[in-house]
């Protein structure tokens, strides 16, 4: 009797450890997702986050995805998916993704503020990077309503074409 007693304990103590539930994210499908995950993200309005600290006096740039189409260049037709938050705040001001269009321009062309010139420039089409844009290149003093005087701003850009 208390062998089966046994066999009966361990038989429940393995189904209990094997129904349980798994946090356990490092499983060879859960690699696999995080790739499928970023390829997808381009293609998913971004979470923007404000570092912490003073803003910086110059233009920040840093890949957060990195294309695999071709790159920008003055002159060339992009076409970016957008989102615009303000340093001090934190709060969204503008996106493009609210439309649920693309925002077209022709780089190099002065049709954008300065820090869109040099921030996009040598992006890839399928990349999404943020830009941290000091005022003298954004609106500067006067700023431009919603936006404020002298306002740092956050954007995170997705190049959605380039032609």
């Amino acid at each position: 009797m208390r062998g089966i007693l046994l066999i009966i304990a361990l038989c429940l103590a393995l189904a209990v450890a094997g129904c349980g539930g798994s946090d356990d994210s490092s499983s060879s499908s859960g690699a696999e997702t995080s790739a499928s995950a970023k390829e997808e993200s381009i293609n998913v309005k971004p979470e923007v986050e404000v570092p912490s600290g003073p803003p910086p006096k110059e233009l920040e740039t840093i890949d957060l995805i990195e294309g695999t189409g071709p790159e920008a260049k003055a002159g060339d037709n992009v076409s970016v998916q957008y989102v615009l938050v303000d340093y001090k705040s934190g709060k969204e001001i503008e996106s493009s993704w609210e439309r649920n269009e693309p925002f077209p321009f022709v780089l190099g062309s002065s049709s954008v503020i300065p820090g869109w010139e040099q921030g996009v420039e040598g992006m890839k089409a399928g990349g999404r990077r943020e830009l941290i844009i000091p005022p003298e290149l954004a609106y500067g003093a006067e700023g431009s309503p919603p936006i404020e005087p002298n306002a740092t701003l956050i954007f995170v850009v997705d190049m959605v074409s380039i032609e």
